[in-house]
């Protein structure tokens, strides 16, 4: 009995541990030598270093390969701590999924491990739109000792539509299908796993945000092109791995309804003034929705205005 008392304690402090090392992130297998590795759902803070996202990681002989760096140079460092929980592999390849803060900023931690960066044009041209407001916000969320060391740095492997990447005998696909939540998603498919990371393509549990860089229309066509993928599991760029049923729900189905429901507002005549109060409860469940509902309408509205 004493024995057992004393392997159940080592155990509970082992994942104290863990959960001590892993602070704001959760590594999460869901697949052999496939993971996710979870963040918050809430906003950049200087605790979570502007990981507040959902990141992935495939571990091959040849090395590891990173699905977004992290927010911040010591986001990318805190990311290579929880990698290292599993594997001893150097990370050889780093794919940026979009253009957010969070799927690129920690690029610099990266390419000095040695790191090949790879993302979309469309994915690069948007980061370099959008660097020095990214900046400004993370300085003003995470704080100027949390962005130390922070510096821009771009893929310097891209591709237009898709590239595979081979690596012993794991094959993966990256494919960028258009604008959805910014100018340059792109999700990435494993089809000997039928694991699909979708980047900022797809939310879970949390309301996703329309921004000026995003393209709701477009948003549901990379949608539909993503799904006829038709994975096991999908790993969402925020939120929890899941089946697709999970994905559609939570943000194809919004999606569906904000751009139907804001169009016929549109049509009889109401004003952007007015269109915060347009009734989505239906997605109330949704983490950040009495933060973002009423924005993400008015970004719709504006869409609709011009096309």
């Amino acid at each position: 009995m004493g024995l057992f008392r004393f392997l159940c304690a080592g155990l509970v402090l082992l994942c104290l541990s863990f959960s001590v090392a892993a602070q704001d992130m959760q590594l999460q297998k869901v697949a052999e030598n496939v993971y996710a590795v979870v963040g918050e759902l809430g906003n950049r803070t200087p605790e979570n270093l502007g990981n507040n996202a959902t990141f992935g990681l495939v571990v091959t002989p040849e090395g590891a390969v990173l699905i977004d760096p992290g927010g911040s140079y010591q986001g990318a460092q805190r990311l290579h701590r929880v990698i290292r929980q599993v594997t001893d592999q150097p990370v050889v390849a780093v794919i940026n999924s979009g253009g957010q803060d969070h799927r690129w900023l920690g690029n610099g931690y990266f390419r000095e491990q040695g790191a090949r960066i790879i993302a979309s044009e469309a994915a690069v041209q948007d980061q370099k739109a959008r660097v020095r407001d990214q900046l400004i916000l993370l300085n003003n969320l995470v704080g100027e000792a949390g962005l130390k060391g922070t510096e821009p740095v771009y893929a310097d492997e891209t591709f237009s539509e898709s590239l595979i990447l081979t690596l012993d005998e794991t094959r993966i696909e990256i494919v960028h299908a258009g604008p959805a939540h910014t100018p340059g998603d792109s999700f990435v498919w494993l089809p000997q796993k039928r694991v699909l990371f979708s980047g900022d393509i797809v939310y879970t549990g949390r309301m996703l945000g329309v921004g000026a860089q995003s393209s709701s229309a477009s948003w549901i066509s990379v949608y539909e092109t993503m799904a006829a993928y038709t994975p096991d599991v999908l790993v969402p760029g925020h939120g929890q791995p899941g089946p697709l049923d999970r994905a559609r729900a939570d943000t194809y189905d919004y999606l569906v309804f904000l751009r139907k429901r804001v169009r016929e507002f549109f049509d009889a005549g109401g004003d952007i003034a007015s269109i915060g109060s347009l009734d989505q409860s239906r997605f109330s469940y949704l983490e950040n929705f009495d933060t973002l509902a009423g924005r993400n309408a008015q970004r719709v509205y504006t869409e609709i205005e011009w096309e």
